[in-house]
């Protein structure tokens, strides 16, 4: 688990476009998924891997590979990470599509999976991701017995009961009255804590001091607000480029920031809390040339 792949690593001057990054970036980090999910695959394997291996931004495994490659030069040190990450994120949106949950049909441009292999398997496949996330930083050897521990412990959090879990289930069934606070609450547990614990995550792979810890999971919960709010602006104006149903929070009657404040203020709250988010990241000085500010802008003026 957790397999170095060896790329030749451009510095980011501008002679490798966003595009051609990201598309790099994918294109490692799915070889590696690969290298865990070998042939032959049993059926709740093959379940798992028809979400996993769809069409995906990959933006949290991502951003984990920088934030390590930033600080310590060497992004292979979070592959475990990245692996996990995806995983888990995949996870989510699968048990998120069900009928008990948002009762979506489409997801990443494709049928969701209930819709191929039924509520049943499609729970089961979720519940293997999940499982599969926590096996996978686990049995990372090339990593020290310390940093697995505080990997497992940061994405336990942040993915359990108190983070997302809970952010699921107030955004299911609502109860306060709707408020800015209630959406920020909400949506640094749903959306927030996953993507700080890649942050973090990375970091820890790189053996950053806990300053600079810190400092980058306050970035990152900033950064999960601005992109939970473009996903909300784009649910209304993506349709089918979005690669899921258009409008399905409003089918849903969820709570959003378009909801609550309409298509322009939603999208000026995004740019606040985009700003809010480079500010806390050029407080940081790194070793190592990255892309980090060009991903935090990706994730506010992305399209899908």
């Amino acid at each position: 688990m957790g397999t170095r792949v060896e790329v030749v690593q451009p510095e980011a001057s501008g002679i490798e476009s966003l595009e051609a990054y990201l598309e790099r970036q994918r294109s490692k980090i799915n070889q590696c998924l690969d290298e865990v999910f070998q042939e032959p695959r049993n059926p709740v394997t093959k379940a798992a891997c028809y979400s996993l291996f769809s069409a995906s931004k990959r933006i949290r495994p991502i951003f984990a590979l920088e934030v390590c490659r930033a600080i310590c030069g060497d992004e292979n040190k979070a592959m475990p990470v990245a692996q996990a990450l995806e995983m888990l994120h995949t996870y989510s949106l699968v048990h998120d599509d069900l009928p008990a949950m948002d009762n979506d049909d489409l997801r990443r441009g494709k049928p969701t999976n209930h819709k191929v292999y039924g509520e049943a398997r499609a729970i089961l496949a979720g519940d293997g991701l999940l499982t599969k996330a926590f096996e996978v930083l686990a049995g990372s050897g090339s990593a020290p017995d310390l940093v697995r521990i505080r990997w497992i412990k940061v994405l336990a959090i942040a993915a359990g009961m108190d983070g997302m879990v809970l952010g699921q289930d107030m955004d299911i069934g609502v109860e306060e009255p709707a408020s800015l606070e209630l959406l920020e609450s909400l949506h640094r547990k749903k959306t927030g804590a996953l993507l700080s614990a890649s942050v973090v995550m990375g970091a820890i792979a790189a053996e950053a001091p806990r300053p600079t810890v810190e400092a980058l999971r306050e970035f990152a919960m900033d950064m999960g607000l601005a992109f939970q709010i473009q996903d909300d602006v784009l649910d209304v104006i993506g349709g089918k480029e979005l690669g899921k149903t258009a409008k399905s929070d409003e089918k849903n009657e969820k709570l959003t920031y378009v909801s609550l404040l309409g298509l322009d203020k939603a999208g000026a709250e995004g740019k606040r809390w985009y700003q809010k988010a480079l500010d806390v990241l050029r407080t940081l000085s790194f070793p190592h040339s990255h892309r980090l500010e060009e991903l935090t802008r990706f994730v506010i003026e992305r399209k899908f």
